[in-house]
């Protein structure tokens, strides 16, 4: 099933860890995927179209079972199809920072989060309620602490 012009309902579900762990992530209803349906819309092809080269996601959806696996927060976008993680690094261009800079200056999204360095980057879009949060994340102490980005 085609989310969009060049993301599949496969990409949008698939999990390493839900592999290992033996659980079904391959399930998410209506709902969410019309929410999956409109990031790639808002978020995920303007990106694409913008760099002209596929845009690599590492974790859209998670059902509850995966996301309590992983430790997710329990309020996860990804639980509902609204959040993408992008990870550009290992593929050549663009990197992580020039799609974190594209989406920052250029789209409509709820929040942005640079994770660790731009390891990878969060994106999220809601219909009607984006905040445009811009966030970064780093270790402190052992524990992912997120400060505001001006």
């Amino acid at each position: 099933m085609q989310i969009s012009k060049h993301l599949t309902l496969e990409e949008c579900t698939r999990s390493a860890t839900a592999d290992k762990l033996g659980i079904v992530n391959n399930n998410p209803n209506q709902s969410v995927i019309d929410n999956m349906k409109l990031l790639a819309e808002k978020v995920f092809e303007p990106i694409r179209e913008h760099f002209k080269a596929p845009i690599h996601v590492s974790s859209v959806y998670r059902g509850l079972n995966l996301n309590q696996a992983i430790k997710g927060s329990i309020t996860s976008q990804h639980c509902s199809g609204q959040a993408m993680d992008i990870d550009m690094d290992s593929k050549g261009k663009p990197t992580n920072k020039e799609v974190f800079d594209y989406i920052r200056k250029n789209l409509e999204f709820d929040q942005l989060i640079n994770e660790f360095d731009c390891s990878w980057i969060h994106v999220s879009y809601v219909k009607g309620k984006n905040r445009k949060q811009v966030l970064k994340a780093k270790k402190v102490n052992g524990r992912t602490t997120y400060e505001t980005i001006k």
